[in-house]
């Protein structure tokens, strides 16, 4: 009997072990929207800018992960830092609706637990990421919308501001030059379809931030962020607080974050489908993103790209624009910043 005692112990024990086992892997892969970005439309300054904030961003994510902290308060703090910086659509550069709001959306999942929280359509809640998260924690529910989002953001804690705070010339001035691309469109009812299309500006349709992990413990964590769509109306929503469509985690499989148009990102339940691509049909990340990104998305109209990673540590950031904000690390120490197609 004291051996078979003995024995359950040294297997308790070992299971234990097993549980807290330390990789020493990890991987932060991160994203700042995709679109039309060619570097002869950048300044060289701009252009430093930008990589400024992704790799500070990176910097922030890595250090969590290589001290042994969780993927999601990797991605967590990656997204804080883009959505505090004007420079993206999402948090402090979001950019305007039809009215001249700022109505916000952000998601976060947890690769684990396959637990997640949503907020969508709000407009006093500095960072989203972070509020979204409290849904997933503090809550039974996945997601929450407009006035009740704030007054739960209210109650655990979140910094809110005035939505002045939103403010930033850039992106007024890109709401007017959409609303004249608008009016433009509605008067040109004797051209053809194609002429219309072409009066179109589709960098308005999407801008999002966001930011996928794989931590020393062999968890994933996707989180995204977003500002919207330029001009939007009715209180439109896109992909990026849809869970399954531009932000999914499942430690059986990958983490993924989207920016797109988000009305085909949802069609296809891009992230989920990914998942699912190398879950039952084999695939790895990279031909299962793939294969969505650069096939399937314009073959329905739509454009843009993901980042994600797997559970054994391999990236993918596919795109089909003309550029995407883009980053990485890796325990090994490879690392990367691009921002163009041929990078």
């Amino acid at each position: 009997m004291k051996n078979v005692l003995l024995l359950f112990t040294i297997f308790i024990s070992h299971m234990a072990i097993a549980q807290m086992k330390d990789t020493s892997k990890y991987v932060l892969v991160i994203h700042g929207g995709a679109g039309t970005i060619l570097k002869k439309n950048m300044s060289p300054e701009k252009e430093e800018m930008y990589k400024q904030t992704l790799q500070k961003a990176l910097n922030a994510g890595e250090k969590i992960l290589a001290s042994g902290g969780i993927a999601l308060d990797a991605v967590e703090a990656v997204v804080r830092i883009l959505e505090d910086d004007p420079l993206f659509n999402a948090g402090k550069g979001a950019v305007f609706t039809n009215d001249g709001k700022n109505e916000l959306d952000a998601a976060i999942m947890d690769g684990k637990t396959l637990k997640a929280g949503a907020i969508a359509g709000v407009m006093h809640i500095k960072n989203p990421i972070s509020t979204a998260r409290a849904v997933m924690e503090r809550s039974e529910h996945v997601m929450m919308i407009g006035e009740g989002a704030e007054q739960f953001a209210k109650q655990n804690g979140a910094e809110m501001v005035d939505p002045s705070y939103f403010f930033t010339q850039e992106r007024w001035d890109g709401l007017q030059k959409a609303k004249k691309a608008d009016s433009l469109k509605k008067k040109a009812d004797t051209v053809s379809k194609k002429a219309i299309r072409q009066l179109d500006n589709p960098d308005n349709k999407y801008g999002t931030v966001g930011a996928v992990a794989l931590d020393k413990h062999g968890n994933l964590a996707a989180a995204t962020s977003t500002g919207g769509m330029t001009n939007k109306r009715y209180n439109r929503v896109g992909d990026a607080p849809i869970i399954g469509a531009g932000t999914y985690a499942n430690n059986a499989t990958c983490a993924i974050s989207g920016t797109g148009w988000g009305e085909y990102f949802i069609r296809l339940v891009m992230a989920k489908t990914v998942s699912d691509r190398m879950e039952y049909g084999n695939q790895s990340l990279n031909e299962a993103a793939t294969d969505m990104i650069m096939k399937k998305l314009p073959s329905l109209g739509g454009d843009g790209g993901l980042i994600g990673v797997d559970k054994n540590g391999n990236i993918t950031m596919p795109f089909c624009t003309e550029g995407m904000y883009r980053g990485y690390v890796k325990s090994t120490g490879e690392t990367a910043v691009k921002i163009y197609k041929e990078e």
